[in-house]
Protein backbone atom coordinates (compact mmCIF):
# COMPACT_ATOMS: atom_id res chain seq x y z
CA UNK A 1 0.00 0.00 0.00
CA UNK A 2 2.91 2.18 1.04
CA UNK A 3 4.32 1.71 -2.88
CA UNK A 4 0.84 3.32 -4.19
CA UNK A 5 1.21 6.12 -2.05
CA UNK A 6 4.92 6.73 -3.17
CA UNK A 7 4.06 6.26 -6.60
CA UNK A 8 1.45 8.72 -6.72
CA UNK A 9 3.20 11.64 -4.42
CA UNK A 10 6.13 11.01 -7.16
CA UNK A 11 4.12 13.05 -9.61
CA UNK A 12 3.73 17.02 -8.71
CA UNK A 13 -0.04 17.85 -7.88
CA UNK A 14 0.06 20.28 -10.39
CA UNK A 15 -0.16 17.89 -13.23
CA UNK A 16 -3.24 15.61 -11.57
CA UNK A 17 -4.51 19.76 -11.55
CA UNK A 18 -4.30 20.18 -15.17
CA UNK A 19 -4.89 17.04 -16.36
CA UNK A 20 -8.12 16.62 -14.43
CA UNK A 21 -9.13 19.97 -15.32
CA UNK A 22 -8.48 19.55 -19.28
CA UNK A 23 -10.67 16.35 -19.02
CA UNK A 24 -13.31 18.08 -16.62
CA UNK A 25 -13.31 20.79 -19.70
CA UNK A 26 -13.89 17.93 -22.01
CA UNK A 27 -17.01 16.65 -20.30
CA UNK A 28 -18.52 20.53 -20.10
CA UNK A 29 -18.06 20.92 -23.77
CA UNK A 30 -19.14 17.36 -24.37
CA UNK A 31 -22.20 18.36 -22.49
CA UNK A 32 -23.30 21.87 -24.29
CA UNK A 33 -22.19 20.85 -27.81
CA UNK A 34 -23.61 17.02 -28.44
CA UNK A 35 -27.07 16.88 -28.80
CA UNK A 36 -27.18 12.59 -28.25
CA UNK A 37 -28.27 11.38 -24.83
CA UNK A 38 -26.04 8.74 -24.77
CA UNK A 39 -23.05 10.78 -25.66
CA UNK A 40 -23.83 13.69 -23.35
CA UNK A 41 -24.68 11.12 -20.29
CA UNK A 42 -20.94 9.64 -20.97
CA UNK A 43 -19.56 13.34 -20.72
CA UNK A 44 -21.32 13.91 -17.54
CA UNK A 45 -19.45 10.61 -16.37
CA UNK A 46 -15.81 12.02 -17.41
CA UNK A 47 -16.46 14.92 -15.37
CA UNK A 48 -17.31 12.83 -12.60
CA UNK A 49 -14.34 10.47 -13.15
CA UNK A 50 -12.30 13.80 -13.40
CA UNK A 51 -13.36 15.05 -9.74
CA UNK A 52 -12.76 11.42 -8.47
CA UNK A 53 -9.52 11.38 -9.90
CA UNK A 54 -8.15 14.59 -8.23
CA UNK A 55 -9.86 13.70 -4.67
CA UNK A 56 -8.31 10.89 -5.30
CA UNK A 57 -5.08 12.43 -5.28
CA UNK A 58 -5.54 14.71 -2.79
CA UNK A 59 -6.18 12.30 -0.51
CA UNK A 60 -2.49 10.62 -0.80
CA UNK A 61 -1.04 14.00 -0.71
CA UNK A 62 -2.98 14.64 2.45
CA UNK A 63 -1.98 10.96 3.27
CA UNK A 64 -5.52 10.97 4.64
CA UNK A 65 -8.44 8.43 3.31
CA UNK A 66 -11.42 10.81 3.95
CA UNK A 67 -11.26 11.93 -0.08
CA UNK A 68 -10.85 7.82 -0.79
CA UNK A 69 -14.13 7.52 0.93
CA UNK A 70 -16.07 10.13 -1.06
CA UNK A 71 -14.87 9.15 -4.06
CA UNK A 72 -16.25 5.46 -3.30
CA UNK A 73 -19.59 7.97 -2.42
CA UNK A 74 -19.48 9.54 -5.82
CA UNK A 75 -19.04 6.32 -7.46
CA UNK A 76 -22.09 4.84 -5.70
CA UNK A 77 -24.12 8.50 -7.60
CA UNK A 78 -22.63 7.43 -10.40
CA UNK A 79 -23.78 4.11 -11.39
CA UNK A 80 -27.16 5.06 -9.81
CA UNK A 81 -27.23 7.80 -12.36
CA UNK A 82 -26.54 5.96 -15.06
CA UNK A 83 -29.30 3.38 -14.15
CA UNK A 84 -32.19 6.25 -14.52
CA UNK A 85 -30.29 7.37 -17.44
CA UNK A 86 -29.99 4.50 -19.26
CA UNK A 87 -34.12 3.79 -18.10
CA UNK A 88 -34.82 7.56 -19.27
CA UNK A 89 -33.05 7.06 -22.88
CA UNK A 90 -34.62 3.65 -23.84
CA UNK A 91 -38.28 4.90 -22.86
CA UNK A 92 -37.43 8.26 -25.09
CA UNK A 93 -36.19 5.99 -27.69
CA UNK A 94 -39.05 3.69 -27.44
CA UNK A 95 -41.57 6.43 -28.13
CA UNK A 96 -39.57 8.83 -30.24
CA UNK A 97 -36.97 6.31 -32.37
CA UNK A 98 -34.59 8.22 -31.51
CA UNK A 99 -32.11 9.21 -29.06
CA UNK A 100 -31.78 13.23 -30.09
CA UNK A 101 -32.24 15.64 -27.53
CA UNK A 102 -34.55 17.71 -30.14
CA UNK A 103 -37.07 14.70 -30.44
CA UNK A 104 -37.41 15.51 -27.14
CA UNK A 105 -40.08 18.20 -27.03
CA UNK A 106 -42.35 15.84 -29.27
CA UNK A 107 -43.06 14.50 -25.73
CA UNK A 108 -44.79 17.38 -24.55
CA UNK A 109 -48.85 17.10 -24.20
Amino acid sequence: MDSVIQNIQGIPLNHYLIFCSVIFSIGVIGVLIRRNVIIIMMCVELMLNSVNLLLAAFSAYRGDASGQVFVFFVMALAAAEVAVGLAIVIMVYRNTKSVDIESLSKLRW
